[in-house]
């Protein structure tokens, strides 16, 4: 069972959200995914299930959070850098939902082959009390989004997401 201390050891990068309340909020949707999920280990889920050797979802999940950091630091616009952060962290929380350890592999869920992890993510993280605007740029982070009219903060997570997924899914 993963514990809330290990979602703080996995991801640092909690500390660079001000909001104490958000912060535990990020924590809470991971512990809460992970107990849905029945996973015992973060380290054992995959990036992506659409290409072989993606790697891990927690270390795309920091290099995600850290462009995203980067490129919030960066910008002139006003953004709000917490729920940047918290959007970051949890843009791929779903797939502990539309994944599933089966026989000692990794496999879309029976929930997965109905709802993809932005939708599963999104109602996760509102039902956990994330505010609408972290909850957009979770359910606009993907191709779902592409119709909808994302944040600036929405657009910042959509693009270092795909940054990632374009340059591991060459190696």
């Amino acid at each position: 069972m993963i514990e809330k201390r290990d979602i703080e050891v996995y991801f640092t990068e909690l500390a660079w959200i001000q909001d104490k309340n958000l912060r535990n909020k990020v924590i809470n949707v991971w512990k809460t995914a992970a107990d849905q999920g029945r996973w015992n280990n973060l380290q054992e889920i995959p990036f992506t299930l659409l290409f072989e050797n993606s790697g891990l979802l927690v270390d795309h999940t920091k290099r995600i959070t850290a462009l995203v950091h980067n490129v919030g630091n960066t910008r002139q616009e006003t953004l709000n850098k917490d729920y940047l952060i918290a959007g970051a962290l949890l843009h791929d929380v779903g797939k502990l939902l539309e994944y599933e350890m089966k026989d000692g592999k990794i496999q879309k869920s029976a929930f997965g082959q109905k709802t993809r992890h932005p939708a599963a993510g999104a109602q996760l993280a509102e039902t956990c009390g994330l505010p609408k605007e972290v909850v957009h740029i979770i359910a606009a982070h993907s191709h779902e989004g592409d119709t909808m009219n994302r944040t600036p903060e929405a657009i910042i997570v959509h693009h270092c997401d795909f940054i990632d997924f374009e340059i591991k899914k060459r190696k």
